[in-house]
C-alpha cells in the first residue's frame, strides 16, 4: 500500500518546509531545495528525520 494521497498532500520538508516529490519506486520522499530524500518505512511511514535522510 503506498503513502495515502492525503498525507502527502500536507507532508513538507521538515528542515526548510518545502513540498516534498514522492518516488513511489524507490519509495523516497525528496526535497530539492535541501537536496535530502526521506526514506518510507514499509511503503507507507515517512520517516521524516532529519538526521536519517539521504543527502544528495
Amino acid at each position: 500500500m503506498p503513502v495515502p494521497k492525503e498525507l502527502l498532500d500536507i507532508l513538507a520538508c521538515p528542515k526548510c518546509k518545502s513540498c516534498l516529490i514522492y518516488d513511489r519506486k524507490n519509495e523516497k520522499l525528496t526535497c530539492n531545495k535541501c537536496r535530502l530524500r526521506f526514506g518510507v518505512i514499509d511503503g507507507t511511514i515517512p520517516n521524516m528525520l532529519i538526521g536519517e535522510a539521504e543527502k544528495f
